[in-house]
């Protein structure tokens, strides 16, 4: 059985068949790496508290985007 061409894969499907195949590491490096190419997360210093979010509005927001149900027909 040959491997799929994980670079050719979006992250979605290689997230898909890395916990589909939790022992390969090739795929696990390929989905991490791939992670550090599209790098869609916010970098920022530990919080002390949790007051300390009012300093980082863009991060809050960015949160409640993501967390609001996609499909909002009832």
């Amino acid at each position: 059985m040959s491997k799929p061409n994980f670079k050719a894969m979006s992250q979605k499907d290689l997230q898909a068949y890395v916990l589909a195949h939790r022992d390969d590491q090739e795929a696990f490096y390929a989905y991490i790496d791939k992670l550090h190419a599209e790098a869609t997360w916010i970098e920022m210093p530990p919080l002390e508290s949790a007051e300390d979010l009012d300093n980082y509005p863009e991060f809050v927001e960015h949160i409640r985007k993501s967390s609001e149900p996609h499909d909002k027909a009832i």
